[in-house]
């Protein structure tokens, strides 16, 4: 195989799939805020909602902030996927899979306008995936300083 991908162990490809994967959820949640802002009347760039100007300004603001969050954490998200999968592409993909449906749960949760539905159901362990994404990481780094 060309291209300096022939260090790479053939289950790496799962940590790719994944990640695209999660590229999906996330056009999923940005179609939900386009929704939002029709139905409550939010127009672009408006970010949030002014609760003086709009009745549902906070349920238009929990769709946008479950997004929100979720635009945050995608970097950290990658960068673990993609250097932990070095090592470890199996446990990294599963993690990351795991990663992705606990996302989905929070933004559901948030989505409701009551943010501290976030953290209900399978939304609480989105942090899990990410400790567990962070270890696989820290063995690739450490492997390589002791190779």
């Amino acid at each position: 195989m060309a291209g300096g991908i022939e260090f790479l162990p053939k289950e790496y490809g799962y940590v790719p799939l994944v990640i695209v994967l999660y590229i999906f959820l996330n056009f999923y949640m940005s179609a939900q805020v386009g929704l939002a802002r029709k139905k409550y009347k939010v127009p672009c760039p408006t970010l949030y909602a002014s609760e003086a100007e709009n009745k549902d300004a906070k349920l238009f603001n929990c769709i946008q902030r479950g997004h929100q969050n979720s635009l945050e954490s995608m970097p950290l998200f990658f960068v673990l996927m993609v250097l932990g999968g070095i090592k470890h592409p199996i446990i990294s993909a599963a993690l990351g899979i795991l990663y992705i449906v606990t996302r989905f749960f929070y933004f559901k949760g948030y989505s409701t306008g009551i943010p501290d539905n976030r953290l209900g159901g399978l939304g609480k362990f989105w942090l899990l995936a990410i400790f567990g994404l962070v270890f696989c990481t820290v063995s690739f780094g450490v492997s390589l300083l002791l190779s």
